[in-house]
């Protein structure tokens, strides 16, 4: 998921680390007073919006600190630069509060061109900080519409030469939120994307929504980077068999926690275990039981508790094998 459209986000590379006791939202989550549903530019870049999908409030205060892993991880997929709830968050708050939750690094994303070159600011400036790069599927097509899709990819192509970055997304397909008409433009971008990173050495990740079949054949179309990565896994049991016969890492988000998300369950209890990942897509998909208020890296732990359980395996034991996949999919931070 990436928010659009893209406002300067350069005051969230500043300094400042207040943290906080399990069970207490950490410092620099906590709101202000500033009203949480306003413009993008009141905080220094774009901010979710302070309603649900079905047009109801919902709460954007930040979930509690949970206790924090033994075993750290990274968060494969995050977007520092998309607000929520009435708070400003710093590259180093949103680092440092991780870190004291157990969350070594991340993986910051970028879904256009302004978001993207923010993720290779970000990465240079905090070596917790990878960055990834790419136009998000969504705005493919708009860009393809103004004709500017060409020049859009030229300047990612720029950008992921930069040695902060270790991956080619978020890219990919996504059918629920274009219709027929864009899904020419959707599939010429995430082929140009998969070229880029083939020929760049990167990782991709794969943004996919309702687009199962396509991302496949696309796949099996043209070359591939050694590391494909599924951005937020959405599939059933089926994908996840696919993904192992192609060696392809399954991320996955705090829907896999929810209540009707049993597919997902059923894919991970599939998943080969060394292509395992874990993200937040933040500040989206916050784990059961803060479905729907802001979410935030420090809060993998409730994501990685809840695949432990499903897995019937050991919390440290999973983490463990969490960190050594994210590092050989995108190397050392």
């Amino acid at each position: 998921m990436c928010p659009s459209p893209r406002p300067d986000a350069s005051s969230r590379l500043e300094t400042a680390a207040p943290l906080a006791q399990p069970g207490d939202t950490p410092l620099a989550y906590r709101a202000t007073g500033e009203d949480p549903a306003a413009g993008a530019g009141s905080a220094g870049g774009p901010r979710r919006d302070a309603k649900a999908a079905n047009g109801s409030k919902r709460d954007t205060s930040y979930p509690p600190a949970p206790e924090p892993l033994a075993v750290p991880v990274m968060d494969n997929h995050t977007h520092l630069d998309f607000g929520d709830g009435g708070v400003t968050v710093t590259v180093a708050q949103a680092l440092d509060t991780a870190n004291a939750a157990g969350v070594s690094g991340i993986i910051q994303v970028g879904c256009d061109v302004e978001s993207s070159r923010f993720a290779v600011q970000a990465a240079h400036a905090d070596p917790r900080v990878l960055a990834a790069v790419a136009i998000h599927p969504n705005d493919a097509s708009r860009l393809a519409e103004r004709g500017e899709l060409e020049s859009a990819l030229a300047e990612i192509d720029r950008l992921a030469g930069d040695p902060r970055v270790r991956a080619v997304g978020e890219t990919g397909l996504d059918y629920f939120r274009t219709g027929d008409e864009g899904r020419p433009a959707q599939q010429e971008s995430f082929r140009a994307h998969l070229e880029m990173a083939v020929r760049h050495g990167q990782a991709v990740q794969i943004h996919d929504r309702e687009a199962h079949a396509d991302i496949v054949r696309i796949l099996g179309q043209v070359p591939t980077p050694d590391t494909v990565v599924f951005h937020c896994f959405s599939g059933d049991a089926e994908l996840a068999r696919i993904c192992n016969a192609h060696g392809w890492y399954m991320s996955f988000s705090g829907t896999v926690t929810f209540k009707n998300s049993g597919d997902l369950r059923e894919a991970l209890a599939i998943a080969d275990p060394s292509l395992v990942l874990v993200e937040t897509d933040a500040p989206f998909l916050t784990p059961h039981p803060y479905r729907g208020r802001p979410n935030a890296s420090y809060l993998i732990p409730y994501t990685v508790r809840s695949m432990a359980d499903a897995l019937q395996a050991d919390v440290d034991g999973l983490s463990e094998r969490i960190a050594q996949n994210t590092t050989a999919a995108y190397g050392n931070w």
